[in-house]
């Protein structure tokens, strides 16, 4: 028997598999959380699929999302990245990454790690929400008005509040699996 699913994967593989293994599961790990807000800072006006197929051109690219490395990126690897046609080629997208590696770095520095920084908005706990269908699941809450707000005065870009939902969304740090879907109560 097919497995119950929340609908926004479809029939796609690759959509499927993310589904079913990632989305949703709570993240603690900073590498992790870097590589997940870089996305989806590429993602902003873009469908997830289309950065999710690009995942391994963006793993190479960007030294696998080491933000200690991409920290230090200079102008002959910014250029060299504008010319990566696996990756979004997005001048403004590719200097938020520079920029975002920097503020994330500065982030651990003043708390330890960006995992005790981010999960202190959710008391360091998924909020598990009750959705009987996509219909109900905003693009946007009060808590990811807040959290792009902190993430903005403290220097990261790209970081509106649609982008940090689905960074929260896909973190773990809210469960918005709907309820009939196989993975809500597992993660």
């Amino acid at each position: 028997m097919d497995k119950q699913r929340c609908t926004w994967c479809g029939n796609d593989p690759l959509y499927m598999e993310y589904h079913d293994t990632e989305w949703g599961v709570p993240v603690y790990d900073d590498e992790k959380l870097f590589e997940f807000l870089i996305l989806e800072t590429f993602q902003a006006g873009l469908s997830w699929i289309t950065v999710l197929r690009k995942r391994e051109n963006f793993r190479k690219a960007f030294d696998n999302f080491n933000y200690k490395k991409i920290a230090n990126y200079d102008e002959a690897k910014f250029e060299e990245l504008l010319q990566n046609a696996g990756i979004i080629r997005n001048k403004l997208k590719i200097k938020a990454t520079i920029s975002n590696a920097i503020a994330f770095m500065e982030v651990q520095k003043e708390f330890g790690s960006f995992s005790t920084y981010i999960w202190k908005f959710t008391n360091h706990k998924p909020i598990k929400n009750k959705w009987e269908n996509l219909n109900g699941v905003p693009a946007t809450t009060e808590l990811s008005d807040i959290v792009s707000k902190d993430l903005k005065k403290r220097g990261f870009k790209f970081v509106g509040s649609t982008v940090i939902y689905a960074h929260m969304q896909a973190t773990g740090m809210i469960n918005d699996h709907v309820k009939d879907c196989f993975r809500y109560h597992e993660v």
